[in-house]
């Protein structure tokens, strides 16, 4: 796959088959989406273009608050292993937000000699989302490509979308949020120093500092795999404001990764989310707090040699 941030260096000889969106998480109907466009494409003998915005076009108009489901680097990854040929992560802006969707589409035929555009079923672009399905097809008919819109992908009778998983996350339940992306949700997060108190009290953790624009799921205690480099270890994770020792507000997240007692300060650490344990609690003391952490490691090693394979 080709990586490239403007349709000025797309340089295609071949015609083309498009898809547009945000693609923020690259969900299951993401690629459902993306999988019929290589599909088409590979039939075709046409290249495989996926374009994408960075950063969200509700973000840069100020409709959201950053709530990324993936980082940039991952959204790549994850994209890249659609098999596609182009992707193009156009940088949006509110002087991208103006222009007409006439224009937009223009540019795409012009340089990438787009012949179907494929889009989901609530598709729009352009100045004040101008460019929906039926505006598109109409002008498919003169710039002389076709439009396909795909229904939506379900989960038990549920719409996958990005809104639903970000709603899954904010309640904790990882499992269904994985059901809906199709792998375990990942957050990753360079190790930085805390105040120490896991080692003093025998259960040492690594705080991670994680892109302060990421979804982060609620408050609790989870099982995870996490990555160091390309070895996975299970782990139990706490996110919250640790109200049984400390009077701080800012959420905090923290690894304790399981027989493992190496240095891992300035180290990137990637956690995918297998499973909700508990919520965040207060307890009556440090060696009330022990024995529930020693239950909730318990509780992850059960589940490790499940998805330290997976």
């Amino acid at each position: 796959m080709r990586l490239i941030h403007s349709l000025e260096d797309a340089q295609l000889t071949e015609e083309s088959v498009v898809t547009i969106g945000s693609f923020d998480g690259v969900h299951r109907g993401h690629q459902s989406l993306i999988a019929g466009v290589r599909e088409s494409a590979l039939k075709a003998n046409r290249a495989a273009v996926v374009m994408t915005f960075f950063p969200h076009p509700s973000v840069v108009l100020g409709r959201a608050q950053p709530f990324y489901l993936t980082s940039p680097e991952e959204k790549l990854v994850q994209i890249n292993q659609t098999g596609v040929d182009l992707l193009i992560e156009w940088p949006f802006t509110p002087e991208t937000a103006r222009v007409r969707a006439a224009e937009f589409v223009d540019q795409l035929v012009a340089r990438l000699h787009m012949r179907e555009l494929w889009i989901g079923h609530d598709f729009a672009l352009g100045y004040q989302r101008e460019g929906n399905a039926e505006f598109l097809a109409r002008l498919g008919e003169t710039r002389g490509f076709t439009v396909k819109s795909v229904e939506p992908i379900t989960n038990d009778g549920e719409v996958i979308s990005s809104s639903g998983i970000r709603a899954a996350l904010k309640q904790g339940d990882v499992a269904h949020a994985a059901r809906l992306l199709g792998r375990w949700f990942r957050l990753s997060g360079r190790v930085v120093a805390g105040d120490g108190r896991g080692r003093t009290i025998g259960i040492p953790t690594a705080n991670l500092d994680v892109w302060p624009e990421h979804a982060v799921p609620a408050n609790g205690v989870y099982a995870c795999r996490a990555w160091v480099g390309h070895i996975p270890h299970a782990a139990a994770i706490n996110i919250g404001t640790r109200p049984t020792v400390t009077n701080q507000t800012q959420r905090t997240i923290e690894a304790h990764l399981l027989d493992f007692d190496k240095d891992l300060y300035g180290i990137n650490v990637t956690l995918d989310f297998v499973a909700f344990l508990r919520g965040e609690q207060k307890f009556n003391g440090i060696a009330e707090l022990v024995a529930q952490i020693n239950r909730d490691v318990a509780r992850t090693r059960e589940m490790s040699r499940e998805f330290r394979s997976a």
